[in-house]
């Protein structure tokens, strides 16, 4: 390491930490010196005057190199975090807008945030000819039309461009006409369902902007992915080029893998990574370090938030415990802008936050950033850890949780900070998402042959299919859809559901938030406890017809987790093999999940209170699985009593190493196990994509399952506890609360498969 963390502000927080042995690694990213080059003499002089007087006088290499290629080709941009990716595009485009104020471009963001905070930033550098503004669901209706007749850059999301611009196309005929440029940021946050969402809309955003006589080029901005480009044409269906030469300076960062010491050893149990995040977050606070604390769980920011709190309270400093705030979706708009505007004002010192602050909204500058639990993919990682140092020395901790995944990376820190980030996997041709997306282009403008170059040949059959099922009608030679009714508001892009419920606190009436619909039966049950800005409440009651949850303020000293049963009907098989003494397959299934009651779980000790049973619906949805079934001469070698057991840990363990594989966490995928599924007769284990419809996760598993069982199998073994524990076969989100599980069968099961690969054919060979 270059400098000592002694000589840090962070020093004291980190520290002890290193002496007993919970810093179980250190490392440093050197600084990097910026490449700066002369700002192109081609440039509008207008355009060119506004940037000096905002003081850029010369530009990053990679956005020079944007300039240029972006005249005759579609970028993918693709640099780290805080390195001027946003002026790489602008530079096109405002230059572009200065020279003719008729052209229009098209700026899509995954969040109202970042379009509110680069409008901002656009407002305040005023170039000339340009006339921007936000045009999503907060927009007041009575500023719409001017909206659409006037401005020349308008701000939105996948989601206005889905429901509010491409169905009234109409409305928007001269920007259609006039559009220049379409810039798509964060686009490696497009992937998996939502990608392949999106990408069907980006596909009727091209056949809506030919209609009106308009190619416009497409500009996208990403974090670093292992397949930038592969990423931007399976986005937008068309070629792209790639600027990755990153020219930004980078301040040196400070590296901690940080494992939350061991409290009960024959249990594997480990003191909670929350508690032990609050506590490092309360000791930077104390120091005056501005800190970012990231974790995906809801339900975990606020309980940091509140534990943080609480310490510095103790500590005799409450002043200092106003200082940190939750961030979270399910916040009102105006709850979350007020969070931002007192971070970037250095109101607040810290912030605990979900990856919705993950992405580019600036909130000044800050010194050290800490991701509880491994966040999915290394991609995010690095996003979140980017957030520190940006332009002085930084500190970013990783704070393991219990998992099988965030404990193999602690025993091999070496793969850990060394990993590649990932590939971002989507598929436009998901057959239930490109069938409803066809039916929304259809009501937009009629489909026929000259489809065939934005959709692809294949979208015919698929026509075909809709016009059996009574979706789509013939006529002309053209398809239609059979009714007149509005396509895309019922087709939502995010794997939430396209309606929410809605939080109310009994007392005063107040909406405390918003609860995806998919979510509410897990989340916001009758009893549940449901955490909201650092406050505990208790639902009362679920009204899901009314789309609305009551809660009352909760004080008690416990949380509460779901329990639920699963069945899954294998619909249809795509591909099938041989692969280690079982038959693999993989194809669409249907997954029906029921809440059935919940665990009372004390906060102090983690130790269950009781079961408490809940009466819910139903719900059911189609998606890809992977499943294999095991012979009897593989299942026969364990006894009766240990096999459902070994067959649920084994699940467990190859869900936990699927990420490896694939760029997803174990939240994006579910598994069954049984001793006998109805259909195969015998014990099978099923592993599928967690969101209706699928988008490859688990053919990724499939195709490299060997690999899957190599990696499961050393999470299992690696693992020092007697019989199973949260670091190897225990999992956060099982539906089963973790019974039955066995380790040790586990294991002998996935050795007798291993062993099975030498009686293999060649056929079975990967």
């Amino acid at each position: 390491m270059a400098k000592s963390l002694l000589e840090t502000p962070w020093a004291v927080a980190i520290d002890p930490a290193r002496r007993d042995g919970r810093v179980v690694a250190e490392s440093t990213e050197e600084e990097h010196r910026a490449k700066r080059v002369a700002m192109p003499g081609s440039l509008d002089p207008g355009f060119a005057e506004t940037l000096r007087a905002a003081g850029i006088e010369r530009l990053y290499s990679h956005q020079r190199q944007a300039l240029k290629a972006a005249a005759s080709s579609n970028l993918v941009i693709t640099s780290g975090t805080a390195s001027g990716k946003s002026l790489a595009f602008n530079l096109p485009v405002l230059d572009g807008i200065a020279r003719d104020p008729k052209r229009r471009a098209l700026y899509l963001y995954p969040t109202k945030a970042l379009a509110q905070d680069q409008a901002r930033k656009l407002g305040e550098l005023r170039p000339p000819g340009l006339r921007e503004a936000i045009y999503d669901g907060d927009t007041p209706r009575q500023e719409r039309p001017a909206i659409r007749r006037r401005n020349n850059l308008v701000l939105t999301n996948p989601d206005m461009l889905h429901v509010g611009l491409l169905p009234h196309h109409k409305s928007w005929g001269d920007f259609l006409a006039n559009l220049g440029w379409v810039v798509v940021d964060e686009a490696h946050t497009y992937r998996g369902v939502f990608g392949s969402h999106v990408a069907n809309v980006l596909r009727r955003l091209r056949r809506v902007a030919r209609a009106y006589g308009a190619e416009p080029r497409f500009l996208l901005a990403s974090a670093t992915i292992a397949n930038p480009v592969e990423l931007a044409e399976r986005l937008v269906g068309a070629p792209f080029e790639l600027i990755d030469d990153d020219g930004a300076p980078r301040a040196e960062r400070e590296i901690a893998i940080w494992n939350p010491p061991l409290i009960d050893r024959a249990s594997g149990t480990r003191r909670s990574p929350l508690s032990e995040a609050a506590e490092l977050l309360a000791d930077l606070v104390a120091h005056d370090v501005r800190t970012i604390c990231f974790l995906k769980s809801r339900r975990g920011i606020e309980l940091i938030q509140r534990f943080a709190r609480d310490n510095l309270t103790a500590r005799g400093k409450p002043e200092l415990a106003e200082r940190i705030a939750p961030y979270r979706g399910g916040y009102t708009s105006q709850q979350r802008r007020e969070i931002e505007a007192r971070l970037a004002a250095g109101e607040l010192l810290a912030v605990v936050a979900t990856d919705a602050l993950e992405l580019g909204i600036d909130i000044g500058e800050l010194d050290a950033a800490i991701c509880v639990t491994f966040p999915g993919t290394v991609a995010s990682l690095r996003q979140m850890w980017g957030r520190a140092g940006r332009r002085r020395r930084g500190l970013a901790v990783y704070v393991a949780g219990q998992d099988a995944l965030d404990q193999f990376f602690c025993r091999h820190p070496e793969e850990f900070i060394g990993r590649p980030v990932e590939a971002a996997i989507l598929d436009h041709a998901n057959e239930q998402i490109a069938a409803r997306h066809l039916v929304a282009a259809a009501y937009e403008l009629p489909l026929s042959e000259a489809d065939d170059e934005i959709f692809g040949p294949s979208w015919r059959q698929r026509a075909e299919r809709l016009v059996t099922a009574g979706e789509l009608r013939s006529a002309g030679g053209r398809l239609l859809p059979r009714s007149s009714e509005f396509v895309a508001s019922k087709i939502p892009l995010r794997s939430a559901s396209a309606d929410s419920v809605a939080v109310i606190e009994r007392d005063s009436g107040e909406m405390l938030g918003l609860v995806e619909a998919e979510r509410a039966f897990t989340t916001i049950h009758p009893g549940a406890i449901y955490l909201h800005l650092g406050r505990s409440y208790e639902v009362e009651q679920l009204d899901v017809e009314g789309r609305r949850a009551v809660v009352s303020r909760f004080d008690g000293d416990w949380y509460t987790r779901p329990k639920k049963e699963t069945e899954i009907y294998i619909e249809r098989e795509r591909q099938q093999r041989q692969v280690a003494g079982v038959e693999l397959h993989f194809g669409e299934v249907s997954v029906t999940e029921q809440v059935i009651a919940f665990q009372r779980v004390s906060i102090s000790d983690q130790e269950p209170i009781d079961t408490v049973a809940l009466e819910l619906p139903e719900q059911h949805f189609v998606t890809q699985a992977l499943w294999y079934v095991l012979p009897e001469r593989l299942s026969g070698k364990l006894p009766p009593e240990v096999l459902l057991g070994a067959l649920h840990a084994t699940e467990h363990g190859q869900i936990a190493a699927l990420p490896l594989i694939a760029m997803c966490d174990r939240w994006d995928i579910g598994g069954l196990s049984t001793n006998v599924h109805f259909q195969t007769g015998r014990a099978t284990i099923f592993v599928y994509d967690g969101h209706p419809g699928g988008v490859g996760l688990t053919l990724r598993g499939y195709e490299r399952f060997e690999r899957l069982l190599d990696d499961a199998e050393r999470l299992l073994a690696e693992c020092p506890c007697e019989s199973g524990c949260p670091s190897c076969v225990q999992s956060p989100k099982c539906g089963n609360l973790n019974e039955p599980l066995h380790k040790a069968g586990a294991l002998e099961l996935m050795a007798l498969m291993s062993a099975s690969r030498n009686d293999r054919g060649p056929d079975e060979a990967e």
